[in-house]
Order: structure tokens, then sequence, then C-alpha cells
């Protein structure tokens, strides 16, 4: 790239800190400041990098060309719309928006001024995750659980849109299905909003996800599992591994014949081990930081027109499964 990208980081606070780095350390980047509607606090994470902090984004306006939007998520629409609108291309963090509605509102804005919207939504680059796209799954039932002990933060929202958030995304890029139902369950433990929630989802095409997310657990467990026809995955997103299983060419022919019969014949397994009837294959992964990758793929985009990875209407579908998700958690209340 001829040209590094001029960037600014809206929002200042854990996450903004964490972006400031990752496009302080890219190449073709170049950061011009950190923002912040406290004025001290953007001067401190910017002043780690030698840029301005600032307590709004209007001087700026002509000196960058894309911004990642990491402010509270109830202030999306209000900061990053108005970007979107004069061209100014976004990475919003996830969840894009506060309702469905709003985000539909910043997909419009990005249309409206011609920018680029991507949503961020850092699971999708998890390295164990994407490792998973070489074995073209067609899930029929999927397994996400997120749980973690409860570290005080986005109390302000349920564990729907603070934690199960990331695995509603990473199950609707897998599923590639309209939703049909949703039946769910959640409990308050700390606050006044669900701490505990497990949710089933059934897609048009059939397949189901069940979904587990806890932020009042005693340890921390981050992991999907995915069902399909042509075998089983399981990742652990933490530990960053993964297996994948497939039945062996005699376990096929096997199935093959029992579905051909019409029943399966006992006698056709006689002095089988069903574990040896099984390929197993623990799925290469290369490491890398998410989020620097995430940031590698909005540059990507911004400047050379690659497809956007997480786009704003999958940010938008996102929100609006987890509103359902809310619903139902109060209708069965």
């Amino acid at each position: 790239m001829s040209q590094r990208l001029p960037v600014a980081v809206i929002g200042a606070g854990r996450m903004g800190g964490f972006h400031a780095r990752v496009c302080a350390e890219n190449p073709n980047v170049k950061l011009v400041a950190v923002v912040d509607s406290v004025a001290t606090q953007a001067e401190t994470v910017a002043g780690k990098y030698g840029v301005e902090g600032l307590s709004s984004v209007e001087p700026l306006l002509g000196r960058i060309r894309a911004a990642v939007v990491a402010v509270p998520t109830v202030a999306h629409l209000a900061v990053a719309a108005p970007l979107l609108e004069q061209g100014v291309s976004c990475l919003v963090e996830k969840p894009l928006a506060a309702t469905s509605a709003e985000a539909a509102l910043l997909v419009k804005a990005a249309a409206k001024g011609g920018a680029t919207l991507q949503v961020g939504h850092s699971e999708r680059f998890n390295p164990a995750f994407m490792a998973l796209g070489k074995y073209d799954l067609r899930p029929r039932f999927v397994e996400a659980t997120r749980v973690s002990p409860c570290r005080f933060r986005s109390m302000d929202i349920g564990v729907v849109e603070d934690l199960m958030i990331h695995d509603i995304d990473l199950v609707l890029s897998l599923v590639r299905s309209e939703v049909v139902s949703v039946d769910a369950v959640g409990v308050n433990v700390i606050g006044v909003t669900e701490d505990m929630a497990s949710v089933r989802v059934r897609f048009a095409n059939g397949c189901v996800a069940d979904l587990t997310a806890s932020r009042a657990a005693l340890k921390v467990e981050r992991r999907i599992r995915v069902f399909a026809e042509s075998g089983y995955a399981a990742v652990d997103f933490g530990a960053k591994r993964g297996t994948f299983v497939r039945p062996s060419a005699k376990l096929e022919a096997m199935r093959k014949k029992a579905v051909a019969a019409g029943h399966f014949d006992p006698a056709s397994a006689a002095g089988e081990e069903f574990e040896k009837l099984l390929t197993v294959e623990q799925i290469e992964i290369n490491d890398h930081d998410a989020l620097s990758r995430q940031l590698a793929a909005f540059v990507a985009s911004v400047t050379s027109g690659a497809p956007v990875v997480v786009t704003g209407d999958d940010g938008r579908r996102a929100v609006e499964l987890a509103e359902q998700i809310v619903r139902a958690i109060a209708d069965q209340r």
C-alpha cells in the first residue's frame, strides 16, 4: 500500500485502548487521533502512541478516511451515522447498535455515504474459528457455550447482548438460513438483566442451535461444536485448538447399506470397534491476533474494495436475533 489509511479511534475505554494499539501497530494504518468525551482519557490513550487526544471528532473531518467506533453501544448510532453519511468508513464494535432498528439506520447511512461498514464481531477472526472454513460444513446442529466469572463490565445490558452476541453471529454465519423459532430461559444472578441464558434456535433449513452464556460462572469456557453430515467439529476458542471427526470409508459404507435396507444389521459391524471406524483430525490452526486480523480485513475493504467479512447486515441480523432471545426470556418469566 503506497499510502497509509488515516484512522481515528473513537472511544478510549478498554476496547478503545485495544483498538488504538492494533491501529498503531498496523503498517498500513496511520493512527491520527483518539477521541473520547472525557478528554483526559483520550489524551492518556493517545499519549501512548504519540497522537492527538480529542474530546470531539469534528476537528478530524477531512483528515480521516476511517474510524474505529468503540463507544458504548447506546451511542453507536449517534457517533457512527454522521461519519458514514460523510463517507468516513467505520469499524463499529459489536453489537452494531442498541436495537435492530438503529442497526438498520447505520446500514442505510453507510449506503448513503458510500462508506464501508464492518462490525467488530472479532470472534469471526479467531484463528480457531477461521480454521473451520476449509471443511465447508453444512451444520445440522450447533452447540455454543460461552461462560465466565462476572467482571462487572457492561452491566447495563444482559448476558445475551454482552457475551452471547458473539456466538449468535458465529451461528448465523455458519447456518445462513432464516430463524423460524426461538426458545429461551434466563436467570438474574447479579443485576436487573439476565446473567445466565440458555437458548434453542431453529432455522428454516432444519438446523438447530443451542447457545449457553453466563457471566456468573466459576470458570472461563468458550467453545463451539458443529454437527454436519460430513463430520463433527469441536473448537475451543480460548485454547485455540480443535478436532474434526469424520466417518471412515468403512463406516460410510455401513451407513449407506443400512439406509438402503431400511434398518441397521448388527452383523455388519461384527468385530468392529466404533472408535476405529472414525477418522480423527486435529484442526490445523495458524495462530494470530484476532483484533489485528480484523483491522487488516477492514483496511483491505476500505482501500482495495475487498469483500467485507462482517457486514452491517450481518450485524443487524445478530442484533435482531438477540432481541428475539431477550423477548423469549421475558415471555418465559
